[in-house]
């Protein structure tokens, strides 16, 4: 079954000054129609009551809402699917667990995680990173850099790929030109001075 898949996603994050909440809350005002909550400090009663709250506001903005990780929750919240970042987890197993209709992404930081990934069948996406130096998610994968989203159309790459990883404003239009699907954001929309006119001039890069 063939998924929407928005170009643009905007990914929440732990901050000491904003909840997952109201960050959706500014993300949704702003024209946001993906949003993927990450989240992986909390306990599952403390997942399912943020989500819930994240759902409402997204069914009302007519944004799709997408789990990191936490694939088991999706029976007991309103998500339309989740975001795998564990390069080891057994992806089609996981579809089975949550079924055709809910989405499922992926992440890879080579081409070779990559193709595996499109070779499940099951995966509607996949995070390809990182772009860039980040804190968002800190890792010690080779950086990607343009090269490494230009070398893409050397393979046989047909599913949906997302540039992630300290992706910036300026950086949108070079990335795009690489042939790839779609950027995800984070850090630079949620630290921004003001993050709803960001997530805005980013949308407006995209679309």
């Amino acid at each position: 079954m063939k998924k929407y898949i928005s170009k643009f996603h905007y990914l929440t994050q732990d901050l000491p000054n904003r909840t997952h909440v109201g960050q959706v809350h500014i993300a949704c005002q702003s024209g946001a129609n993906w949003i993927q909550y990450r989240c992986l400090t909390k306990s599952d009663d403390e997942l399912i009551e943020e989500i819930n709250e994240i759902a409402a506001i997204c069914d009302d903005w007519g944004a799709t809402l997408i789990l990191t990780n936490h694939y088991h929750l999706l029976d007991r919240v309103d998500a339309q699917g989740v975001h795998i970042e564990d390069f080891d987890a057994d992806l089609v197993a996981i579809r089975d667990h949550i079924g055709d209709d809910k989405t499922l992404g992926a992440s890879a930081t080579n081409v070779e995680r990559l193709l595996q990934v499109q070779d499940t069948g099951v995966v509607d996406y996949c995070g390809y990173g990182p772009f860039a130096h980040t804190d968002t998610k800190p890792n010690n994968k080779p950086l990607l850099g343009f090269e490494g989203y230009r070398t893409l159309q050397n393979h046989p790459v047909e599913i949906p790929v997302i540039a992630v990883g300290g992706v910036q404003l300026s950086d949108v239009e070079p990335l795009l030109e690489t042939g790839i699907y779609g950027i995800a954001v984070s850090g630079a929309i949620n630290l921004a001075p003001d993050p709803g006119s960001m997530l805005k001039e980013f949308y407006q890069k995209i679309y």
